[in-house]
C-alpha cells in the first residue's frame, strides 16, 4: 500500500460525495500495490459499507426533496384562487414531482355519473384530452371506484383494468405506457383522478405512489377551496344586486354598501359567524345572533327554508342558514318588529354568507379531525409504523408525540331523545344513537385539536390520546376530560384512562395496551355506578391492579411496584434510609388484630415502643391510615410486597 494512501479512503469519499464509481478505485490502487489479502478483504467490507451508506444518504436527500417540493406546492395552491389556475397548477406540479413526460387531472360529472379529463400537461392528443371514463373503466375508472391509487408500468398489458376501445384509442393516440393514478379525495367521496404517465415503461416506487397521493390530498383541498370562494363571489356578487333595489333611497344604498363592504372584508380576511351577526346587528342597529339548528325555532326556521326569505317570529325576524338542503342554523334579529325590505334582504344575505363560511370552516375541521383520527388508528392497529413517520405526520398536526400521553376511552351516556330505539341509519345502530357518537366524536376532535392531542371514533365511543403536562395525573386528566365533553354535549359522558405512555413515537405498542386498560377503566366506572365521571385505573386503589396491564391473567409487576409504592412506599423508604422495621411492625399490628398489646407480644417489645412506631408510621401515611379503606390497602401492598421481597 502507498505511504499516501489514506487508511480508510472510504470516509473521505463518502465526505464529497464522490460517484459510485470512484469506490472501486481504493480497492485497485490497493490490489495494484500488491496489499496483502486481509487488506483487500478489509477494503471490500468498507466499500460495501461505505456504498450502502452513499445509497441511503441520496435516499434521505431525494425524500427531503420531495417533501420540500410538496411543501412548497402546498403553498402555491394555498395562494391561487381561481379553479382553472389551481387545475393547471396541480398537474404541472405533479408532472414536475415526479418527472414524467404527462400528467392529467380527470373530475366527477355526478350527472354523466363518470369522470371526464379536465386539464393535462405535456399531452399532444386532441382525442386523449376528450376522454370520458365511465365507472371502473381503465385505470383511471378504477381508481374513481374504488377510491384507491392504481398502477401499472405497461398499461396495455395489464388485464386488471377494464379496456375498453374509446380509452384504449385514446391512450394508444397519447403513446402512453406507464401510468400512476390516485384518488383526489374530499370527505368519503371522489371528486376527480390524478395521473402521472410516461411514453415508456417505468416502476413507480412506493415513495413516489405515497408522495403524489399526499399532493392529490392537498389538491383536492385547494379544488374545494376555490369552489367555495367561486360560491362566496357568487353570494357577494347578490349582495351587490341589492344595492339595485334601493337606488331611489340614498340613506338605504349607503346602509346596505356598508353591509356589503363588512361582509366582504369579513370574508377576505377569514372572519367567522359571529363576527357576520356582529357587522349586521351595528348596521340594523339591533341584536343578531347565530344559533344552531337545534335551538332555533323550528317553525319559522322551516318556513324562512322553504320560502328562502327571512321571517317574522313574534318581536324577532328569523333568516335559516342552509346550505345543500342542510339545516346550518340561524340568523335571529332581536326585538326589531318593523323590518323593511331592504333590511330584511340585508339579513337574508347574510345569511347566504353564514353558510358559506359554515361550509367552508366544517370543511377544514372535518379534513383535520380525519387526519388526526387516521394517526391515531394507526398508533393503535399498526404498532410497527416507523418512529420518524409517526413523528412527521404529528409535527404537522402540532402534536408532540415524544412526550408523555395518556390514551382515554370516553363514551356518552344519554339516551335517545324518545328513550326507545330510533331508525335505523343503515349501520347497525339506531339513527339517534349514531347521532349522538357523532356529536360526542366532533367535541373530542376538537378538545383534541385545543390540546394539541389525537382522536378517532372506536368501539362505538371516540378514543383521544394527550398530553399528559409535568405535574399532572392521568386521573386528574380524565375527570378534566370528562367534564369538557360534558358541558360540550350538555349530557354525562365516561371517561376511563390509562396510566401514562412514555413517548407514543417511540413506543407505539403501548398504545394499544394504554387504550385497553382505558377501556376497562371505562367499564370499571359503570359498573361501579359512576357514569358521567372521569378517572384512571390510580383511581381505583388496589382495584387497579386488575384494571391495569396484566401478564398470564395476573396484574403485571410493574404495575405491582407501582401499586405497593403509592401505598407503603413512604415507610419503605424510611425504613431503607433509617435502618429500622416499621413494614414488620405494621404485618404484626394488622395480623394481631391492629392490637398493641398483642402487637408486643409477637414482637417482644415494650407497649411504648410499639406505640411510638406506630405514631411514626401515622406522621408517614397520613392520620387516616387505620381507617377501613385505607388499612385494607395498606394490607395488600404489605402483603404484594412479603411476596416480592420472598421471591
Amino acid at each position: 500500500m502507498a505511504d499516501d494512501q489514506p487508511e480508510n479512503p472510504y470516509l473521505e469519499l463518502l465526505a464529497r460525495g464522490a460517484p459510485a464509481e470512484a469506490y472501486e478505485r481504493p480497492v485497485l490502487r490497493a490490489r495494484a500495490d500488491g496489499a496483502p489479502a486481509d487488506r483487500l478483504a478489509a477494503l471490500e467490507r468498507a466499500k460495501l459499507l461505505a456504498l450502502r451508506v452513499r445509497g441511503e444518504l441520496e435516499g434521505r436527500r431525494r425524500r427531503e426533496a420531495e417533501l420540500s417540493a410538496l411543501f412548497e406546492t402546498a403553498h402555491d395552491l394555498a395562494g391561487l384562487r381561481d379553479l382553472d389556475a389551481v387545475l393547471q397548477a396541480i398537474v404541472q406540479r405533479a408532472r414536475s414531482l415526479l418527472g414524467t413526460e404527462v400528467a392529467y387531472l380527470t373530475l366527477h360529472d355526478p350527472t354523466a355519473g363518470d369522470t371526464y379529463m379536465r386539464v393535462t400537461d405535456g399531452s399532444v392528443s386532441a382525442r386523449f384530452q376528450q376522454l370520458r371514463l365511465g365507472m371502473g373503466e381503465g385505470l383511471g375508472g378504477l381508481v374513481a371506484q374504488t377510491a384507491r391509487p392504481y398502477v401499472t408500468d405497461s398499461y396495455f398489458d395489464d388485464p386488471r383494468f377494464q379496456h375498453t376501445h374509446t380509452i384504449d384509442a385514446g391512450v394508444q393516440d397519447e403513446g402512453l405506457v406507464a401510468i400512476l393514478g390516485v384518488p383526489l379525495l374530499l370527505g368519503s367521496g371522489v371528486i376527480g383522478v390524478l395521473f402521472a404517465a410516461d411514453r415508456r415503461a417505468r416502476v413507480f416506487e412506493r415513495e413516489q405512489i405515497s408522495l403524489l397521493a399526499s399532493f392529490a390530498a392537498h389538491a383536492a383541498v385547494a379544488i374545494d377551496t376555490a369552489n367555495l370562494l367561486a360560491e362566496t363571489r357568487t353570494a357577494l356578487a347578490e349582495l351587490e344586486a341589492a344595492n339595485e333595489i334601493i337606488q331611489d333611497r340614498s340613506g338605504v344604498i349607503e346602509r346596505a354598501s356598508d353591509v356589503h363592504d363588512r361582509l366582504t372584508e369579513l370574508v377576505l380576511r377569514g372572519g367567522g359567524v359571529h363576527d357576520v351577526a356582529d357587522a349586521v346587528a351595528e348596521v340594523l342597529s339591533g341584536s343578531v345572533e347565530f344559533v344552531e339548528a337545534d335551538r332555533a325555532p323550528a317553525a319559522a326556521v322551516d318556513r324562512s327554508r322553504t320560502g328562502g326569505h327571512a321571517v317574522r317570529h313574534g318581536e324577532d325576524w328569523i333568516a335559516a342558514v342552509a346550505a345543500g338542503g342542510e339545516l346550518l342554523g340561524a340568523l335571529v334579529l332581536r326585538g326589531h318588529p318593523g323590518l323593511d325590505p331592504v333590511d330584511q334582504r340585508t339579513l337574508e344575505r347574510a345569511a347566504v354568507v353564514t353558510s358559506l363560511l359554515q361550509l367552508a370552516r366544517r370543511s377544514a375541521g372535518e379534513a383535520e379531525q380525519r387526519v388526526r383520527g387516521e394517526l391515531l388508528d394507526d398508533l393503535l392497529d399498526a404498532p410497527g409504523r416507523a418512529p420518524r413517520l409517526l413523528r412527521e405526520r404529528a409535527a404537522r398536526l402540532r402534536a408532540d408525540l415524544d412526550a408523555p400521553h395518556v390514551v382515554l376511552a370516553a363514551e356518552l351516556d344519554a339516551p335517545t331523545a324518545a328513550g326507545a330505539p330510533g331508525p335505523d341509519d343503515g349501520s347497525g345502530a339506531p339513527a339517534e344513537e349514531a347521532a349522538d357518537r357523532q356529536r360526542l366524536w366532533s367535541a373530542a376532535s376538537h378538545l383534541a385539536a385545543t390540546g394539541h392531542g389525537l382522536a378517532a371514533a372506536r368501539d362505538g365511543g371516540t378514543v383521544l390520546l394527550l398530553p399528559l403536562a409535568e405535574g399532572r395525573t392521568a386521573d386528574a386528566l380524565a375527570r378534566r376530560t370528562a367534564r369538557q365533553l360534558g358541558t360540550a354535549l350538555h349530557a354525562p359522558v365516561t371517561v376511563g384512562a390509562s396510566a401514562p405512555v412514555p413517548g407514543p413515537a417511540a413506543h407505539p405498542a403501548e398504545v394499544a395496551s394504554a387504550y385497553a386498560e382505558a377501556r376497562r377503566c371505562l367499564a370499571a366506572l359503570r359498573v361501579l355506578g359512576r357514569a358521567g365521571e372521569g378517572a384512571a385505573a390510580e383511581d381505583f386503589g388496589f382495584l387497579g391492579l386488575l384494571l391495569g396491564g396484566t401478564r398470564d391473567g395476573a396484574p403485571d409487576g410493574a404495575r405491582v411496584r407501582d401499586f405497593v409504592h403509592r401505598t407503603i412506599g413512604a415507610v419503605l423508604d424510611y425504613d431503607t434510609r433509617r435502618g429500622t422495621d416499621l413494614v414488620r411492625t405494621m404485618d404484626a399490628y394488622f395480623a394481631s388484630g391492629m392490637s398493641p398489646a398483642r402487637t408486643k407480644d409477637e414482637l417482644h417489645v415494650h407497649v411504648n415502643t410499639v406505640a411510638q412506631r406506630l405514631e411514626r408510621v401515622g406522621r408517614l401515611l397520613g392520620p387516616d391510615w387505620q381507617s377501613p379503606s385505607r388499612a385494607l390497602e395498606i394490607q395488600l401492598a404489605l402483603r404484594l410486597h412479603r411476596l416480592a421481597s420472598a421471591r
